[in-house]
């Protein structure tokens, strides 16, 4: 099936659909500009299932990313991955993650030339997003990269090798959501048209998720905060396992590891959501070039 055009959705004051080319596939993406030059670019990369609109939430006005990053003077730009929105009929099958990374670099250098980019850009990530976005910043032809800031994603999978891919499925419900109280009454309705469904690639890459992980985050060369939510059901989190995932990342200058209190994994999605975007904001200005 294919996912209603990225248009349709429903979005925030000052929020617009773009495309970028990534290398002949063409994907859309959502924008938002502040009314100054930009201090930087925050790209934001969504989760398996899930579409850029999981960056502009609209159950509460507080949850929308693009929102609060152009108010802090920063260009956000929330990409639908390859095999997502508009390029789900180019791709059914959507790509591998290697593939992903190097669509994703490509549209960055089509939007780098075409827009004011201020200091930088600044990978945000969600989930699968995550592993994309490392993937990408592992990549020799990732250029102009200030840093990442990632969320639902760790190195060990605490059941099976297995994420999610279908969020809407009840069996995943615990797992992707965590207690309901956590969100917005509003959210799931809200929410129906940022779902979409994970590309069969894309599910089949889950479970080498461990094994590459190690060798993937040893090539990233920027600082790394990763944030786990207090009610994260997919990964471990204890310490010792968080410890061993840090030392994984040998050639950064700086990495933080997080926790988001009273979040569950779509940490964007609930009631501290602001608070979590605020704390990715802060860890972002800790990575701007100082004159």
């Amino acid at each position: 099936m294919t996912p209603p055009d990225a248009a349709l959705a429903p979005v925030s004051p000052g929020v617009r659909t773009i495309t970028l080319d990534a290398d002949g596939v063409v994907l859309s993406a959502l924008l938002r500009e502040p009314r100054t030059p930009p201090r930087a670019v925050v790209v934001a990369l969504h989760g398996g299932g899930m579409s850029a609109g999981y960056f502009d939430g609209q159950a509460h006005p507080d949850l929308s990313l693009l929102t609060l990053g152009a108010s802090l003077g920063y260009t956000v730009l929330a990409l639908d991955r390859p095999g997502y929105r508009h390029s789900a009929a180019r791709l059914p099958e959507g790509q591998h993650l290697t593939s992903q990374a190097h669509s994703v670099l490509a549209a960055l250098d089509d939007f780098t030339s075409r827009y004011d980019t201020g200091a930088g850009l600044f990978l945000l990530a969600h989930s699968y997003g995550a592993k994309v976005a490392l993937s990408a910043a592992a990549d020799p032809a990732a250029r102009n990269l200030l840093g990442l800031d990632i969320s639902g994603c760790g190195h060990v999978y605490a059941v099976g090798g297995h994420e999610p891919f279908d969020p809407a499925g009840p069996g995943h419900r615990v797992r992707n959501w965590g207690p309901l109280r956590l969100y917005p009454p509003d959210t799931f309705r809200a929410s129906a048209s940022v779902v979409a469904p994970m590309p069969h690639r894309e599910r089949s890459d889950v479970a080498r998720w461990p094994e590459l992980f190690p060798g993937i985050a040893a090539r990233v060369r920027v600082p790394v905060r990763m944030t786990f939510a207090e009610h994260e059901g997919w990964w471990r989190h204890d310490p010792e396992t968080l410890a061993g995932m840090a030392a994984c990342f040998s050639g950064s200058p700086r990495v933080v590891v997080d926790r988001q209190p009273d979040a569950g994994h779509n940490i964007s999605l609930g009631w501290t959501a602001r608070s979590y975007h605020l704390r990715a904001h802060a860890f972002l200005d800790e990575c701007l070039p100082r004159q």
